[in-house]
C-alpha cells in the first residue's frame, strides 16, 4: 500500500535571507549562449528553436541573493511517498525537489543526496542547490522556483491509491504546471506525470528539463551514437559517443572540464538514460516519447570543477554528475506551446542492473533489455494514458502552500484549471496591491498602500491596467518597469521621469533611470543618478531588514556605477555608509577589492583576498575573482579561489 506522510529533516543549512528588492532591469546574465560560428551547422529545427524567444529578462521575478554560507542545523519540511519497494523524499518548500529515492530491497540510494542545504548562484534568479531530482521550467537554466515553495496535495492515483501532486504558476512565461508522483503497489519505479498548460490566447515558448543528480563514479548510458557537446566556451558541436577527444566521455571522471553532452537519440528508440556503478547497479530514467532529450552534465576533473563540487556541499562529500531529460534535444531551445493547449508526459525512475563495461552497442542492448524486462516501454505509455484522466482530479488534502501569483491570475482571467486550484486563500501581501489594482483600478492608499519596492508585474494585461490607473509616482514606477520589459525603453524613461517630479521618495525612480542611462552608455549621468538615489535612500534610514536589503542592493549598484565612471572617491563615500554587516558579506568584500585597486591600494586589496574571502553568490561561469587577482601581479590564483570553468583557464 502506498502512503504519503509528512516528515521533518534536520540538516546543516544556510539561510536563504531576503530577496533583492530591486527589479532586475538589466539583460539576463545567461551562460548558455551559442558561439555564432556554430549556428550554420545546426539542424534546421534545432536552429529555429534556439532562436525562438530566448529569455532576455528575469522580470517580474526577483533575484535571490540574500543567502550566506553559514550552515547551522535547520528543520526542512518533507513529504515522503512510499510503497514496499521505494521511498521518495520530496521537499515542497524547495522547488518540489526529490531529495532522496531509496530502493528498499537492496538498501541502495539511487540519487546523489547532498548532506547540506547550501544555496549557490546557479538558478536563473540566483539561489539554487545541488542534489536529487529537480523540475526545471521557464527558460534555459535552473528554474526560478529552485528555492521556492510549491503547492502540494494528495490526489487519487490511477491504481486506486494516492498521488502526491505538486503545482505552481511559473512567472517568467506565465504558465501553470503540475507534477504528479505515485508508486503503484509492488513497483520498483516511481511514476511522475507532468503537465504544462497554456491558458493564453496566444502561443507561449515552453521549456522543461528534469535534472537528476547521481554520484559521478558511474558510467552513463543513453541509446545514442552522437551527442551535442556544449561547454563554457559556448561552442555547440556534434561529437561521437562514447569516445570523444581520445577518451570515453560516458565516464564523467574522464572529462577535464565542465561540459554538457546532449544525446542525439534516434526517433524510433525508447527514451531512457541510466547511470551505473562499477558493479552494474544504478538508476534509470525513462519516459514517454514527448520528453525527447537526454543529457549528461559533468563538472570535470579540472581545478575549477573540483572547487565548485566542494563549494556546493561539505568537505569529504563525493562528487556528482547530472543525467537529464527534456522536451527537446538541447537546453538551448524552447518549443512553441500553442494557445489554449497543453503538453504532458510520464517519467519513471527506478533501479537498473546491467553491465556497464564493454563495447558500447553491446552494453546498450543489454541495459535496454533489462529495462524492458523491469518496465516495458508499452507499460510506460499505458501508465501515461491511465494517468491523464486523473490529471484534472481535484486534490483531496492540501499538504503545502505555494505562492499567490496563480490565484491572482485566475482572478484576473476567470480561467478554469481543473486539478490545480489556485485559491484566493493563497493570496498574500505581495499580491495585495495588484489585487486592489485589479478590483479598484488603482493602487491602494492608507496603511496598506503600494510602495515602490513592492514586487512588480509586467505582462501586457497588467501593463494595460497601469496605463489607465491614476498617475501616481508608484504607478509610474511600475508602469515604467512594464514598458521597459516590453522593449519600449523611451516610454519607460518618460514614465519614470513623470513619477520623479512628484515623488516623495525619489530613489526607486532615480535607480531605474540610472540603469537606463547605463544601458545607453551614459555612465557619468548614471553615476550621478545612483549617487543621488543612494543619498535619498539614506535620508530615509531605517533599522529593519527591508531597509538593510535596500541599502545593500542599491549601494552595490551605486559603487559599481561610480567606479565605472572613474569616481573612486564618490564610490568610497557610498561604501562607508553601508552597514558593517553588509560590508562583511563576500560579494561586498569583492566589491571592496575593486574599490581599493581603483584607489591604488594594492596591498590592502591583496589583504582582503588573504583574509579568507568567500563570495556566497559567485555566479556560475563568473570570472571576477580571477580578473581582480590578475591585477595584483603574476602569482597564480589560489586553489580556494579557482572557480574557472573554461578550457583556456579563464
Amino acid at each position: 500500500m502506498t502512503t504519503i506522510r509528512h516528515e521533518v529533516l534536520t540538516l546543516p543549512a544556510a539561510a536563504l535571507g531576503p530577496d533583492n528588492p530591486l527589479p532586475p532591469l538589466r539583460p539576463l546574465d545567461e551562460a548558455h549562449r551559442i558561439d555564432d560560428r556554430d549556428r550554420a551547422a545546426l539542424p534546421r529545427d534545432m536552429a529555429r528553436q534556439v532562436d525562438y524567444e530566448p529569455l532576455r529578462s528575469l522580470l517580474p521575478v526577483r533575484v535571490r541573493d540574500g543567502y550566506d554560507r553559514v550552515r547551522t542545523p535547520r528543520e526542512v519540511d518533507a513529504l515522503v511517498i512510499e510503497n514496499d519497494r521505494l521511498k521518495a523524499t520530496v521537499l515542497p518548500g524547495l522547488g518540489g525537489r526529490i531529495a532522496s529515492l531509496h530502493h528498499k530491497p537492496t538498501g541502495r540510494e539511487l540519487l546523489y543526496v547532498n548532506p547540506v542545504f547550501q544555496p549557490a548562484n546557479f538558478a536563473l534568479n540566483g539561489a539554487w542547490y545541488s542534489g536529487g531530482i529537480e523540475w526545471n521550467i521557464g527558460a534555459t537554466g535552473h528554474t526560478t522556483l529552485s528555492c521556492s515553495p510549491l503547492h502540494a496535495a494528495r490526489v487519487p492515483a490511477p491504481d486506486g491509491g494516492e498521488m502526491l501532486r505538486l503545482w505552481e504558476w511559473e512567472r517568467l512565461r506565465d504558465l501553470p504546471f503540475q507534477v504528479d508522483l505515485w508508486l503503484p503497489d509492488g513497483s520498483d519505479f516511481l511514476h511522475v506525470g507532468v503537465r504544462i498548460r497554456n491558458p493564453h490566447e496566444r502561443p507561449v515558448p515552453t521549456y522543461w528539463w528534469s535534472n537528476i543528480a547521481v554520484p559521478e563514479e558511474r558510467r552513463v548510458l543513453a541509446p545514442a551514437d552522437e551527442a551535442w557537446h556544449f561547454g563554457y566556451e559556448r561552442r555547440l558541436r556534434r561529437v561521437p559517443v562514447p569516445r570523444h577527444a581520445g577518451a570515453d566521455r560516458t565516464y564523467p571522471l574522464n572529462s577535464t572540464y565542465a561540459a554538457d553532452y546532449f544525446y542525439e537519440l534516434p526517433d524510433d528508440r525508447r527514451r531512457w538514460i541510466a547511470a551505473l556503478d562499477e558493479h552494474g547497479h544504478g538508476l534509470v530514467q525513462t519516459s514517454t516519447d514527448a520528453l525527447r532529450g537526454r543529457k549528461l552534465f559533468v563538472w570535470g576533473t579540472g581545478p575549477g570543477g573540483r572547487r565548485w563540487q566542494e563549494w556546493l556541499t561539505e568537505p569529504g562529500t563525493g562528487g556528482y554528475c547530472e543525467i537529464q531529460a527534456g522536451l527537446v534535444r538541447t537546453q538551448l531551445e524552447h518549443v512553441r506551446l500553442e494557445a489554449e493547449s497543453e503538453v504532458s508526459w510520464l517519467e519513471a525512475y527506478g533501479p537498473l542492473e546491467a553491465s556497464p563495461e564493454g563495447e558500447w552497442h553491446t552494453v546498450l542492448r543489454e541495459a535496454e533489455a533489462r529495462l524492458e524486462t523491469a518496465l516495458p516501454r508499452a507499460a510506460v505509455d499505458a501508465a501515461h494514458d491511465a494517468w491523464k484522466p486523473y490529471a484534472d482530479t481535484e486534490p483531496v488534502g492540501i499538504l503545502a502552500a505555494g505562492s499567490g501569483w496563480g490565484a491572482l491570475e485566475v482572478l484576473r482571467t476567470g480561467w478554469k484549471l481543473p486539478g490545480t486550484p489556485f485559491g484566493e486563500d493563497t493570496l498574500g501581501d505581495a499580491q495585495e496591491p495588484w489585487l486592489h489594482l485589479l478590483r479598484a483600478g488603482s493602487f491602494p492608499d492608507g496603511p496598506r498602500r503600494a510602495e515602490p519596492y513592492d514586487e512588480t508585474l509586467v505582462a501586457p494585461p497588467w501593463r494595460d491596467m497601469l496605463e489607465t490607473a491614476p498617475a501616481t509616482p508608484v504607478t509610474e514606477y511600475h508602469l515604467g518597469i512594464a514598458q521597459w520589459h516590453a522593449g519600449d525603453r523611451a516610454q519607460a524613461v518618460r514614465s519614470w521621469e513623470r513619477g520623479l517630479r512628484s515623488a516623495a521618495a525619489g530613489w526607486p525612480l532615480l535607480r531605474c533611470l540610472a540603469v537606463a542611462d547605463q544601458e545607453d552608455g551614459h555612465h557619468e549621468r548614471a553615476a550621478d543618478r545612483y549617487a543621488e538615489a543612494f543619498d535619498d535612500l539614506c535620508e530615509r534610514r531605517g533599522d529593519d531588514e527591508r531597509w538593510t536589503a535596500l541599502t545593500a542592493a542599491l549601494g552595490r549598484e551605486a559603487v559599481q556605477a561610480l567606479l565605472a565612471a572613474g569616481r573612486p572617491a564618490d564610490a568610497r563615500s557610498v561604501w562607508e555608509r553601508l552597514t558593517p554587516g553588509t560590508r562583511a558579506r563576500g560579494r561586498f568584500r569583492l566589491l571592496e577589492i575593486g574599490l581599493l585597486l581603483a584607489e591604488g591600494r594594492g596591498e590592502q586589496a591583496r589583504a582582503v583576498f588573504d583574509d579568507g574571502l568567500e563570495v556566497a553568490d559567485l555566479r556560475e561561469g563568473e570570472e571576477a575573482l580571477g580578473r581582480l587577482w590578475a591585477r595584483l601581479g603574476p602569482e597564480p590564483l589560489p586553489a580556494r579561489l579557482d572557480f574557472r570553468m573554461r578550457p583556456d583557464g579563464s
